[in-house]
């Protein structure tokens, strides 16, 4: 071993002189990061027990555990209270060992990856990943009045993002939020507080810190501008994890590793939904069905408000059964949509009005959350007097869920949690699984779970679609589908819809979608309507939904409107096998269906405040119409590629911002060059969907050597199909060599899945002249070159080979 003289002339071995010179680096690299912490409170003990590193000090214990190379745990245990190790939050079980390291007045407890260093005195523990500093506390823990709180210092130029759905610009350092889940009625640009409050910060320096405890407090990401991140819950767990990686997919990756991934919806979830507050008898909704067949306009679901179980708003809810005056027939209702290709979904509230029917069963039943004498809570709120279900209670599970397992054999193939903040929830409201304050932040994720665990037990062979206004970190894990409440139907509420919805998919959340055409207000645009719809045509959920006053379904708005939005939602049909497949690559991979261009370049600062341009899945590059009368807007091209206009083939080079002319009949959309884009041919409903014939696009260019691709496919219904071998996947590739262009095509069958005979319609994009020949599979076939267009177009015609090999020579 090599060795090295000190100043002392003490023989110390070089590593360890590397060790201590890499921590004081580290330290003197972080002077805002690694100053006292809490002079106070000293070390008494420091040891290593399995993977985990106890450090004990004068006021309790640290419990620090490295559940990956990128992901540790710290769990703080104040003397006189026991460790508490259950969370709402993670799922993963710690799977990496942790090496502990003695260093001049500290130690460092490091995997592959991720590392926490404890200096001793002061006390203090920092954060690194591979040698570079991330984050450190502060002061520890402190109670302040009636909050508790932790503090870490931050850089003074890293950006932050996070503390869930909110409308405030994608860089959200300088607020203080509430972490209360809370609904925004008619909000616009900007709201601070709205129905998803997740405790989790994500920096522009690539790692995040999840607080590990649903109780209500603030989250305040240096509102005083002191670099400081303050994280102050009302009580709980002390508990919270920081996430690490090298690219942004990566954090992704480990973030719903720890948290759980997004079980894939039912392919009918890709579809378009008719849904209006609301649609007040049988005899109408059977209407609005007809219309939408009648006018081409593609549909697969329609979406039940409060008034299945009622005639008005106030008195009803908590019913949970069809009102025979105004639904006489709902069985043959809902056989009769799905034979067209329908899917039902109702609306449920955790509310049980005491005018309502079953008012005194979920007295008797014990399901209300209680008083602190034990008797059901009972308040006034905008529906009537009510208590709340309890959705903690085991004995309020099984009866709610009851209700459900009822319904759903009736025809009903999605649910709609709505109110589930809960809406209203008095802070006196005991509940058996704490007090209001612990459990209303989960109230929205415990309700999910009790769906998606019902259906896995119940209903084994379906997949559930769970469309829910409220969350908690973790949730997605449960199939839910977050939507951004009940926004302004104006462009002030149109605006901020990317950035909510780009946030929530940074945080696990990837279904988040907004009311297309808007909720809130007797406001009739129909520029607005179609130019909401046009970008929802690139997010996770196609759902025009509003009140009444004026039509959220694009069959009752004006002829051209209604041409419009039609051509809208055909596109969106087509993109299908896309979309299916971006949304395999969230279930897999936890990918985010809509990603900001800080993927695409994380070290371009221009970059981290973008919302107005973002990618959909990997390869298509949106740019929605944000406001009225605009006849251009300029677009930023990420400088990963070129990328060609989807809808003219015009070529852009990476890095360079133009002026894009605006039509109306549609929103600026490029293609990555390289890529494959597979396409559907048109379908009144997914049902009609069936994989035999699929266009295969594919944006070639010279600056591309080699581009690839996928295309996920299953039976769309079945859960965990691709864990159970029932599935097909297709990986294409192309390979550039001189004047020849290589396409193949290779399919990956499930054990349990046939290959499928797919006819293959092909559009080769951006070529600049006729080519001299096209071979499929070794046999020159017959093309159409368009040249005002720059497409190549040819069949490769039904084979259920497992590869398949196109060849252009140019």
């Amino acid at each position: 071993m090599m060795y090295i003289d000190y100043i002392f002339h003490t023989r110390i071995p070089l590593p360890m002189i590397r060790a201590t010179l890499h921590t004081a680096l580290l330290l003197l690299a972080l002077p805002s990061l690694s100053f006292a912490q809490n002079s106070s409170r000293t070390v008494e003990r420091i040891e290593q027990k399995g993977n985990r590193l106890e450090v004990v000090t004068s006021d309790g214990v640290y419990l620090i555990t490295p559940y990956s190379d990128r992901i540790m745990e710290t769990v703080f245990v104040p003397n006189g209270e026991a460790h508490d190790p259950r969370s709402h939050a993670v799922v993963m079980a710690p799977k990496a060992a942790g090496t502990l390291r003695t260093l001049d007045g500290a130690v460092e407890f490091a995997t592959g990856g991720i590392s926490a260093t404890v200096t001793r005195a002061p006390f203090g523990i920092s954060y690194s990943y591979k040698g570079k500093p991330l984050v450190a506390e502060k002061n520890g823990y402190a109670r302040q009045g009636k909050l508790e709180s932790i503090d870490f210092a931050l850089t003074p130029d890293e950006a932050l993002y996070g503390g869930g759905a909110r409308a405030l610009g994608m860089n959200r350092r300088g607020h203080r939020l509430p972490l209360y889940n809370k609904a925004h009625y008619g909000y616009g640009q900007k709201s601070e507080q709205m129905s998803y409050a997740m405790p989790l910060v994500l920096s522009s320096k690539m790692y995040m810190v999840h607080f590990d405890n649903p109780t209500t407090g603030f989250l305040d990401l240096d509102a005083k501008k002191a670099n400081v991140l303050s994280y102050q819950p009302s009580s709980g767990r002390k508990a919270y994890q920081v996430i690490a990686g090298d690219s942004w997919e990566q954090l992704a990756w480990e973030y719903t590793g720890l948290t759980g991934r997004q079980p894939l919806p039912p392919r009918w979830a890709f579809g378009n939904f008719a849904s209006r507050f609301g649609y007040h008898t049988e005899a109408e909704a059977r209407a609005t069905v007809d219309k939408f067949i009648a006018e081409k306009v593609p549909l697969d679901a329609i979406v039940f408000d409060l008034y299945w179980f009622g005639p008005d708003m106030r008195g009803s809810m908590g019913n949970f059964s069809f009102s025979k005056a105004q639904f006489p027939n709902p069985r043959g209702m809902m056989a009769d949509f799905s034979a067209k290709g329908v899917k039902t979904i109702l609306i449920t509230e955790p509310f049980v009005l005491t005018a309502s029917t079953r008012w005194q069963e979920a007295v008797d039943r014990k399901v209300l959350a209680t008083d602190d004498k034990g008797a059901p809570f009972r308040y006034d709120f905008y529906f009537g007097n009510t208590g709340l279900i309890d959705i903690t209670s085991p004995l309020a599970r099984s009866w709610f869920w009851d209700i459900y397992k009822e319904l759903a054999p009736m025809g009903v193939a999605g649910w709609w949690g709505d109110l589930g903040e809960p809406e209203v929830h008095p802070d006196a409201t005991r509940h058996v699984g704490g007090s209001a304050a612990q459990v209303h932040n989960v109230y929205g994720h415990e309700w999910a779970r009790l769906v998606h665990e019902g259906y896995r037990k119940d209903f084994p062979g379906q997949r559930p679609f769970i469309l829910m206004r409220s969350g908690y970190s973790g949730s997605q894990r449960f199939g839910l589908i977050p939507w951004s409440g009940d926004v302004s139907r104006s462009w002030d509420g149109l605006k901020p819809q990317p950035e909510i919805s780009l946030q929530m998919g940074m945080q696990g959340a990837a279904y988040m979608h907004s009311d297309l055409g808007g909720f809130a207000g007797a406001n009739l645009d129909d520029e607005l309507y179609t130019r909401w719809l046009q970008y929802g045509v690139f997010q996770p959920i196609f759902r025009p939904h509003a009140q009444e006053d004026v039509a959220s379904e694009p069959v009752f708005r004006s002829p051209a409107a209604l041409a419009l939005a039609r051509e809208a939602i055909r596109l969106r049909y087509r993109l299908l096998p896309y979309n299916y497949t971006a949304a395999f690559d969230n279930n897999q991979a936890g990918l985010p269906l809509m990603r900001p261009l800080m993927y695409e370049e994380p070290g371009n600062p221009r970059l981290r405040e973008l919302s107005s341009t973002y990618l959909w899945g990997n390869d298509i590059l949106v740019s929605p119409v944000l406001e009225a009368k605009k006849t251009a807007q300029e677009v930023y091209f990420p400088a990963t590629a070129a990328w060609i206009d989807f809808h003219t083939g015009q070529r852009h080079e990476g890095g360079s911002t133009a002026t894009v002319a605006l039509a109306a009949d549609r929103i600026p959309v490029f293609v990555r060059a390289g890529a494959f884009i597979p396409m559907a041919p048109g379908m009144q409903t997914t049902r009609d969907y069936s994989g035999k014939n699929i266009e295969l696009h594919y944006y070639h260019d010279r600056s591309v050597a080699a581009g690839s691709g996928k295309m996920y496919e299953d039976d769309g219904e079945t859960p965990e199909a691709f864990e159970k071998g029932k599935y097909e996947l297709l990986q294409f590739a192309s390979r550039l060599s001189g004047k020849q262009l290589e396409i193949t095509i290779a399919s990956e069958a499930g054990a349990n899945r046939r290959r499928l005979a797919r006819t293959l319609s092909m559009v080769i994009h951006n070529i600049g002249a006729k080519p001299a020949q096209v071979e499929v599979d070794g046999r020159a076939v017959p093309f159409d070159y368009q040249g005002a267009s720059g497409t190549l177009v040819f069949q490769a015609t039904a084979s259920d080979a497992a590869r398949r090999r196109i060849s252009v020579r140019l």
